[in-house]
């Protein structure tokens, strides 16, 4: 019998022995297979030999940042949020390890939410002008939902501090940057004063920020409607307004020089357009937006920052096995988000 391969990140053993007795219906042997678009955190499809499936995360195998993948906090939103159906859709939390000698790292598991994931253009080449609409408006209209929860009332309320949001992210991906760095990036510096210099005063109260919303980390069930919301690992209590404005930024559009997302599922020409989107928001935020150069440049440096944790994880040979650009080439995308925000600023 030939052995089971190698799992990056998975004490097989150790780990289906503790899932075993945390998920006693569970049927061994188990299945584990990396999810190629689970994000930073490794996120593996486990299937038990009955064929029930669900969702193991934990963090890279090397080069994590404790304030970008602690599972605890993850573990913590997910469960405050399922207690809380159906407001806000999230898989079922199962179990949570808190011995890292299990794995390596404190993990979890949750129950697979079958649906679709709009992760590109192919995914949401079926949908029509009506369904893409539909799923529009559920996709905002969630993130709405998630900004209209009481933070405190959910158990959620010392998730984050209540002021100053922006001014946090910028120092937190400044430093999230420093910790990892391989390289030096003026522009990075540059703009960090910038942005640090112009913030907007925050026009709405505190509430969640997921940090990376977008079709990529929802599912969409038969209705094209959000049925669960995934990938909360950047998650705290922050400006509704930032949170939205950065979500917008991955709704790309036909003509775009220069996208997060090159085969953005709403380059589509079924698809509304930005400004839709904005209205939407406004609609069922019943919030107007302002402030949106500032917004867009602060979104494209913290972009860079992020994407720059994954040239400096690539560097290290610490990527965890996700497929991903050669390090030059990523090292390039960093350089023109900056480049971006630099010419939005003025």
């Amino acid at each position: 019998m030939s052995e089971a391969p190698v799992l990056k990140g998975i004490d097989r053993e150790r780990v289906v022995d503790w899932l075993a007795q945390e998920l006693p219906d569970l049927v061994v042997p188990l299945s584990f297979r990396l999810i190629a678009a689970g994000g930073s955190n490794l996120t593996y499809r486990v299937e038990d030999a009955r064929g029930a499936v669900f969702v193991l995360r934990r963090p890279p195998v090397a080069g994590a940042l404790a304030t970008a993948h602690d599972m605890s906090r993850e573990w913590r939103i997910m469960r405050a949020l399922a207690a809380n159906a159906p407001a806000v859709p999230v898989p079922r939390p199962l179990a949570y390890c808190a011995d890292e000698t299990i794995t390596g790292a404190q993990f979890y598991a949750m129950s697979f939410v079958d649906g679709l994931i709009l992760r590109d253009a192919g995914a949401a080449a079926s949908l029509d002008a009506v369904q893409a609409r539909v799923a529009m408006r559920s996709l905002v209209a969630t993130q709405a939902a998630l900004h209209a929860l009481d933070p405190v009332a959910i158990g959620l309320g010392d998730l984050g501090r209540h002021e100053g949001y922006v001014a946090r992210q910028l120092a937190r991906w400044r430093r999230q940057v420093e910790a990892s760095k391989t390289r030096d990036l003026p522009l990075l510096e540059t703009l960090h004063e910038r942005l640090s210099a112009q913030i907007p005063a925050q026009t709405r109260p505190s509430a969640l920020a997921h940090g990376d919303y977008r079709f990529d980390n929802t599912v969409l069930g038969a209705d094209h409607r959000v049925c669960a919301v995934l990938d909360w690992e950047l998650c705290t209590i922050g400006d509704p307004v930032a949170d939205f404005y950065w979500s917008l930024m991955y709704w790309a559009e036909p003509g775009d020089d220069i996208t997060l997302l090159p085969d953005a599922p709403t380059r589509l020409p079924q698809f509304p357009r930005r400004a839709e989107v904005v209205a939407c928001y406004e609609e069922f935020s019943g919030v107007p937006l302002a402030d949106a150069d500032f917004f867009a440049a602060f979104g494209w440096w913290k972009q860079a920052c992020i994407v720059e944790g994954v040239y400096a994880r690539l560097v290290k040979g610490a990527s965890g096995g996700m497929k991903t650009a050669p390090p030059e080439q990523v090292a390039r995308i960093v350089e023109r988000y900056l480049e971006r925000a630099a010419r939005l600023l003025g």
